[in-house]
């Protein structure tokens, strides 16, 4: 049997498109940790704001967030009289209908507060395995910038 030339196109390009996945996200290197948002993005203390991470890119990237760890941090500069302040430690619930999603609103600490620059860090612990097959835990992060009154 022969085909001929148009009707071979169509069924490779039939073929192509069912073995392509549709829900394909474009994802950035950076985004294999996590995309983290923060609103609103200027906070006072005792102030409540909502965190949200959303871990598809990072799926697709291969990073299956065993914990997920939210800090506000100064990231540069830091005169070592400004620790990490931890907001939150969290897992994914894969039985939600949002397995990729993560999301929490809390009180910004009172906490020392200088005059400085600061971030919301999502840290994203995940395993991979060593060179003998053995898991073992990683840390990778993104961070947001927030203003502090």
């Amino acid at each position: 049997m022969q085909l001929s030339f148009s009707t071979a196109i169509a069924t490779l390009a039939a073929v192509f498109a069912v073995a392509t996945p549709a829900t394909a996200l474009f994802c950035a290197e950076a985004e294999r940790f996590g995309v983290v948002t923060v609103s609103p993005t200027t906070l006072s203390p005792g102030e409540t704001f909502t965190v949200t991470a959303n871990f598809s890119c990072a799926a697709q990237l291969g990073v299956n967030p065993e914990y997920i760890d939210y800090y506000i941090e100064v990231p540069v500069n830091n005169n070592g009289f400004e620790p990490p302040i931890l907001l939150a430690r969290r897992t994914l619930d894969p039985s939600s209908a949002t397995p990729l999603l993560d999301s929490f609103t809390t009180q910004l600490p009172y906490a020392n507060y200088f005059n400085s620059s600061y971030v919301v860090i999502l840290d994203t612990t995940y395993p991979v395995n060593g060179t003998n097959g053995s898991p073992y835990s990683v840390v990778g992060g993104v961070e947001i910038p927030i203003t502090i009154l």
